[in-house]
């Protein structure tokens, strides 16, 4: 992902493909986007359009529909693929592309006067998804969820995958479409593995003792992104959730009192603490690439992030570099749900409540969402979309591990819901996480000041909850 998650995205980007995974539709995203189109004219209002099967909101010829695409990860190629897809419907429809990485810099100025219709909300600089739905600043799309598939078989909600309408619905309705589906975990090179004998990790513990060889090799076992506190906090809570389980998500999503004290929260964060610790961590300071650069030259051993790895690294991978993933690492035989994995929808694509061009600004994810529109989306990127069977068609090595992470997944898939519902947790959350890689922070220390910052939320009358049921 570039500058992004996340984000509110970057957790978003959380459940998976359930029956579906097992049956190969694999991949991700991660971040992605098409931003502001400076200096483009403001959209006509277009609820003239006649509706019909082919234009189930009344898109009206002679409008404009203002798209802002998120330029990280996934690049931006995919839209101007959906570009074309929707112009075959809408001749005279005119879509304008923009993009940028200042999603709210740029954006969330123009919401009280003349939004863009629609906006992909994803990176570092991303709008906060709460803010935006408690403020009624973006419209609901359950009419999308409603409306016939492109092909005018069955209806986009029955052609998503798993996940990803319940974590694009806040309060009950349905806000943001979250467009790649991404699977995260522990990258590593195959061909150097095989080369010195070593095997993929599976816990910590093996981890640990793979580590002096790794040294003995003349490069750090782990790289980190220092400068994105998402990064690390991915990390952190999905083994977390491994090591306590799905209640203990739960009851930490819903700000119960003494949720992050629950057993197996403080196992989990002090495995991450022991890397710290036992200066496993290449030195210096790095962002999201430089990071993933770092790992590709070989000065570390592993990384963690999401499968849009690939697609944003794609120009400096080496040649024979066996980019595979692994899941997690499981933190010990006490821990209760080992084997789920972190995957699921994210890269949120919202509508403003303004936008002069709300049909046109539907339509166009009705596009995206097509078979022609997932197929490529998945093919330009190696990831998946959210839609089902975008993966289908398209062989790819670094894809098929992320398959067979997969293969394996129960039901229950790892997938945090606070970030989303609170943006004060969402960034405590992602400072904390940083501090601790850093060395600057006990496990113990971030456990009592993440439970201090929920307390505090959940004390706050003037803050309006969420529930998490499931």
């Amino acid at each position: 992902m570039s500058d992004s998650p996340d984000t509110s995205s970057e957790l978003s980007r959380r459940h998976v493909l359930r029956a579906a995974a097992a049956a190969g539709l694999l991949a991700t995203p991660v971040v992605g986007a098409l931003a502001g189109c400076a200096g483009s004219s403001p959209s006509t209002r277009s609820g003239s359009g006649a509706k019909s099967a082919d234009n189930p909101f009344g898109v009206a010829d002679g409008s404009k529909v203002n798209v802002v695409v998120f330029d990280g990860g996934l690049g931006t190629e995919y839209a101007e693929k959906d570009k074309g897809i929707f112009t075959t419907k809408h001749p005279k429809v005119t879509v304008n592309l923009g993009k940028t990485q200042k999603i709210k810099t740029e954006e969330q100025p123009k919401f009280s006067t003349t939004p863009s219709d629609l906006i992909n909300n994803s990176g570092a600089d991303a709008m906060a998804t709460d803010v935006l739905v408690n403020d009624g600043a973006i419209v609901d799309l359950t009419d999308l969820l409603d409306a016939t598939t492109w092909e005018g078989s069955g209806t986009v909600r029955d052609s998503l995958l798993p996940g990803t309408i319940n974590d694009g619905t806040y309060n009950g309705k349905f806000y943001t479409l979250k467009y790649a589906y991404t699977v995260w975990g522990m990258w590593y090179d195959a061909a150097l593995f095989e080369k010195n004998g070593w095997t993929a990790p599976k816990t910590f513990d093996d981890f640990f003792a793979l580590a002096p060889k790794i040294k003995a090799a003349n490069m750090a076992p782990f790289v980190v992104d220092n400068k994105h506190g998402y990064y690390p906090r991915w990390h952190i809570l999905a083994t977390i959730w491994k090591s306590a389980g799905k209640q203990a998500a739960i009851d930490i999503d819903n700000l119960k009192p003494g949720a992050w004290k629950a057993d197996g929260v403080l196992a989990a964060v002090s495995a991450m603490e022991k890397i710290v610790k036992d200066k496993l961590i290449l030195p210096g300071f790095y962002d999201h690439t430089q990071s993933q650069q770092a790992h590709l030259d070989h000065k570390a051993a592993f990384i963690q992030l999401g499968t849009w790895y690939k697609n944003e690294m794609a120009k400096t991978i080496p040649s024979g570099f066996k980019l595979t993933l692994s899941d997690y690492w499981s933190v010990s035989s006490a821990d209760k749900a080992p084997n789920d994995v972190f995957a699921g929808a994210g890269e949120d694509w919202v509508v403003p409540a303004k936008a002069p061009n709300k049909e046109g600004a539907k339509e166009f994810l009705r596009a995206m969402l097509s078979v022609d529109g997932a197929g490529q989306f998945a093919s330009l990127t190696a990831s998946l979309s959210s839609r089902k069977g975008s993966g289908d068609k398209v062989s790819d090595e670094t894809l098929a591990s992320a398959n067979a992470v997969m293969k394996s997944a129960p039901k229950d898939l790892i997938s945090w819901r606070f970030p989303d519902y609170y943006a004060d947790f969402d960034k405590e959350s992602q400072n904390q996480c940083e501090e601790l890689m850093a060395g600057r922070l006990t496990a113990q220390g971030l456990i009592d000041k993440m439970q201090a910052m929920a307390d505090k939320i959940a004390g706050d009358s003037s803050i309006k909850k969420q529930t998490r049921t499931s």
